[in-house]
């Protein structure tokens, strides 16, 4: 009599898992992967209830509970965590398809996942990205002014590209930066960018730029228009894998850096957040 009643059981589960499925692909439209990654994550569930000798129909928020520590315990990532739970929650067609009047997933909550935080570079391996560009290229003291001024201003990309020689006040050790909402300030530049500026412009002076683009700082060689922000991204990713830098960076890596150290330093947030 049990051997049948436990026959029926597992008849009746893998029913409910054939539907499920059938839900999955014909009602939710999954693609094949994501079927299968909801499938896989639902097998794992099975698995935990069938160890603790409770019947799909029977779970209870108690016992979702406990299979939701029970991936934490064994160490699974907190983002992989909140996928399993995801999926496992998906399992309310089960109230849909009449096996269950409430749904035990309602109140499950998942791992809290912080924000991912953009990459910090040190001090020495933006150095190191710095000492990787050719100054035997036409372009190689622009870009090394390029990343001085990036980092000692903590420019965003989109200011670097518009900054114009209007706006360079050396001798006060200044430049004005047109940033977010046309809001203007000043902000500090250190004398080691001013002198890679400054060694640029022996350069600048032998290009022919366009007209409307005198007073941009930093132009194309070959075009004589200024920058744009994909071509920073591009040259800094590939002087940061000349470097060996195998951290994933970007223009905004060398603001975040500024930040960072500055923070690191006692400086204050509300003045970095300008």
């Amino acid at each position: 009599m049990e051997i049948n009643e436990k026959k029926k059981k597992k008849e009746q589960q893998e029913l409910i898992i054939r539907k499920y499925q059938q839900y999955l692909k014909l009602e939710k439209s999954l693609s094949p992967n994501t079927l299968d990654a909801y499938l896989t994550d639902l097998d794992k569930l099975m698995s935990f209830l069938t160890l603790e000798g409770i019947d799909v129909l029977e779970v209870c928020q108690s016992d979702l509970q406990r299979f939701a520590a029970g991936l934490h315990d064994i160490g699974i990532h907190p983002r992989s965590q909140a996928r399993i739970l995801s999926g496992i929650k998906s399992f309310r067609f089960l109230i849909m398809a009449d096996y269950l009047e409430a749904d035990p997933s309602e109140l499950l909550e998942g791992p809290k996942i912080g924000l991912k935080l953009p990459e910090v570079l040190t001090v020495e391996e933006i150095d190191t990205i710095i000492s990787a560009v050719d100054r035997s290229k036409a372009e190689g003291q622009r870009n090394r002014a390029i990343l001085e001024t990036l980092y000692s201003c903590g420019l965003r990309v989109s200011e670097l590209v518009n900054l114009k020689l209007s706006d360079l006040y050396f001798d006060e050790g200044f430049i004005k930066v047109e940033g977010k909402g046309s809001k203007q300030r000043l902000v500090p530049i250190s004398p080691r960018a001013i002198n890679e500026i400054k060694l640029y412009f022996a350069d600048r002076n032998q290009i022919e730029v366009k007209k409307d683009y005198e007073d941009f700082v930093f132009v194309s060689q070959r075009r004589g228009k200024s920058l744009s922000r994909i071509m920073i991204f591009h040259m800094i990713k590939e002087l940061a894998q000349n470097a060996g830098i195998t951290k994933n960076i970007s223009p905004h890596t060398f603001r975040h850096s500024f930040a960072t150290h500055l923070l690191e330093g006692g400086a204050n947030l509300r003045a970095i957040q300008c």
